[in-house]
C-alpha cells in the first residue's frame, strides 16, 4: 500500500493515534476523511493535514450511533467515489472490576469498539470490492490478545475484532481486500483519561504505565510502516510488547503476573 494520491477514511482522528496517523499519511499528498465525535479536535487535525498539502474532509461521527454511521458512509461514498483505505482508531476503554461493572457499561464498550467498527466496515466493504480492493485496519490492543484486570469488556471487544476481521480476510482475499489488525501497547494518548469506571464516569487521568509509553507520533510511524507492508498484525509500542511472547510461550508466568497487578 502506497498512500500518495489515494483516499483514506480514519476514525478517532481528533486526537491520539488516529490524528497522528492521519498527519503521517498527509505527508504523502493523499485525500483523508477524518471522523470523530470531537468536532473541535477534528478541525485541529484538518489544519495539520492541509499544511502538509493533503485534502482533509471532516465528518463528525459517533461510533455508537448506527444510523449516523450508515448516513455518513453513504454520503462519503457519494462524494468521493472510492475509498482505498479505512483505518479505525475510535474506541473507549474501562477501569472497573467485573463484579462491579453493570451490564450497561459492557454493552456501551462493545457497541463502540466492536459493533461500530463492524457497521462502518460493512457500509464501505461492498464499494471496496466493486472498485477492485482496498485496505482495512482496525485497532486492537495488547489486551486483545490476552485478558487483563479492570479491562474485561474492553479486552473482550478487542478479542472480538481479531476473530471478525480474520474471518473477513479469509472471505475476501480473493477480492483484493487486505486487513491489518493494529496491536498497540502503551501509547501516550487520552484513552485512559476517557475510560469509564463502574459508574460510567470518566477515569480522568492517564495511567502511569501509559504515560511512560511511546508518543502517538512514534506509534503512527510504526503503524504506517506496517500498513505499507500490509502486515496482518502490526505491533505498536515498546518493551511492553514482550507480554505477547510471555503469554504465548510462558503462560504460567502471564497468569502469575496478571493476578498480582495492583488496583487502578
Amino acid at each position: 500500500m502506497e498512500f500518495s494520491g489515494k483516499t483514506f477514511w480514519i476514525t478517532g482522528a481528533a486526537s491520539g493515534m488516529g490524528r497522528s496517523v492521519a498527519i503521517e499519511i498527509s505527508k504523502s499528498k493523499a485525500r483523508i476523511i477524518i471522523s470523530d465525535r470531537d468536532a473541535g479536535g477534528l478541525e485541529e487535525s484538518a489544519i495539520k493535514i492541509r499544511i502538509n498539502g493533503s485534502e482533509a474532509i471532516v465528518v463528525v461521527l459517533d461510533m455508537s450511533d448506527n444510523a449516523s454511521i450508515m448516513q455518513a458512509a453513504a454520503k462519503m461514498l457519494s462524494e468521493v467515489g472510492k475509498i482505498d483505505g479505512l483505518y479505525q482508531f475510535a474506541g473507549i476503554s474501562q477501569r472497573s472490576l467485573v463484579a462491579e461493572t453493570p451490564i450497561e457499561n459492557d454493552r456501551k464498550i462493545m457497541e463502540i469498539n466492536f459493533f461500530g467498527v463492524v457497521a462502518l466496515t460493512k457500509a464501505i466493504l461492498p464499494s471496496m470490492i466493486a472498485n477492485g480492493g482496498g485496505q482495512l485496519a482496525v485497532t486492537s490492543s495488547l489486551v486483545g490478545k490476552f485478558g487483563f484486570p479492570y479491562r474485561s469488556a474492553y479486552s473482550a471487544s478487542k478479542h472480538a475484532l481479531h476473530g471478525y476481521f480474520e474471518s473477513l480476510l479469509a472471505e475476501n482475499t480473493k477480492n483484493n481486500i487486505r486487513v491489518s489488525v493494529l496491536i498497540p501497547g502503551r501509547i501516550q494518548t487520552n484513552i485512559s483519561k476517557f475510560a469509564i469506571d463502574k459508574d460510567g464516569k470518566e477515569h480522568g487521568k492517564m495511567d502511569a504505565g501509559q504515560a511512560n509509553g511511546i508518543t502517538a507520533e512514534k506509534a503512527a510511524k510504526q503503524i504506517c510502516r506496517g500498513l505499507r507492508k500490509e502486515k496482518k498484525e502490526v505491533l505498536v509500542g515498546g518493551k511492553e510488547l514482550l507480554m505477547l511472547y510471555i503469554k504465548r510461550f510462558l503462560p504460567w508466568l502471564y497468569y502469575k503476573m496478571a493476578v498480582n497487578l495492583k488496583p487502578v
